[in-house]
């Protein structure tokens, strides 16, 4: 395995296109970027919630429609900012993946996920058919 940045990636790369090894140096490099810049983006947007919608909100409004109506921005603003406290977790045991040698590959199963899969949902720990049994799976249990 490469050291992170020690693989130059060239700029029109698409791994989809990629006819040579699976999680080859490139290709793992690729998805390292991409998952490092979906985590930037999703921290800096998570920093300017904070500072323009969570510190500037007074929720003790005169009115009780502005209040409750204040209230549910900021209990969504919140939940929203868990939800991506969850991924920027999920992106991190990725890039952790990626620096072990296990990124790519199904954790049921072992075998390589479809590339195009990663490239949609670059978090993916399970192949399209494993993730479809276990969706299945769920669904069973949660009819019961």
């Amino acid at each position: 395995m490469a050291n992170p940045g020690s693989v130059i990636l060239p700029p029109d790369y698409d791994p989809r296109n990629d006819n040579g090894e699976f999680m080859n140096p490139i290709m793992q490099e690729y998805f390292r970027q991409k998952l490092i810049e979906w985590r930037t983006e999703l921290l800096r947007e998570s920093s300017q919630t904070i500072q323009n919608t969570l510190q500037g909100t007074e929720l003790q409004k005169p009115d009780l429609t502005d209040r409750a109506s204040e209230e549910t921005d900021h209990a969504l603003e919140l939940r929203t900012r868990d939800r991506e406290r969850k991924l920027i977790s999920k992106i991190n045991k990725a890039l952790a993946r990626i620096d072990e040698g296990e990124y790519g590959y199904c954790e049921e199963t072992g075998e390589p996920i479809n590339v195009a899969r990663l490239d949609a949902r670059p978090i993916a720990t399970l192949s399209l058919e494993a993730q479809e049994r276990h969706e299945r799976m769920e669904k069973t249990h949660r009819d019961d």
